[in-house]
């Protein structure tokens, strides 16, 4: 585990993560300061109100996707699988 310093709105934090998991941490922390600074702006909340109102509307957000099906990985992985496939054939011929 490494020590990662982040910011949100402007208050720092360190946190702990593999190294493989850094870069999709600092897209949440980048993602999750975006929506804290967009609802702050809007009903001028701050503080542990406007951490609550953004973690509700983060996971509504992912519920509703997560209901609408989200992302079919086993498909995704075979039709990769299968692009890749078709390309190593045309660079090979």
């Amino acid at each position: 585990m490494e020590q990662l310093d982040i910011k949100l709105l402007g208050r720092e934090y360190r946190v702990s993560c593999r190294p493989e998991e850094k870069d999709g941490l600092l897209a949440a922390v980048t993602y999750l300061d975006d929506k804290m600074r967009d609802l702050a702006e809007k009903t001028n909340s701050a503080g542990e109100r406007l951490a609550v109102m953004t973690a509700l509307n983060v996971t509504h957000e992912f519920l509703q996707f997560q209901r609408a099906g989200g992302f079919d990985i086993p498909t995704l992985k075979r039709r990769i699988e299968s692009i890749n496939s078709r390309l190593d054939g045309a660079l090979a011929e």
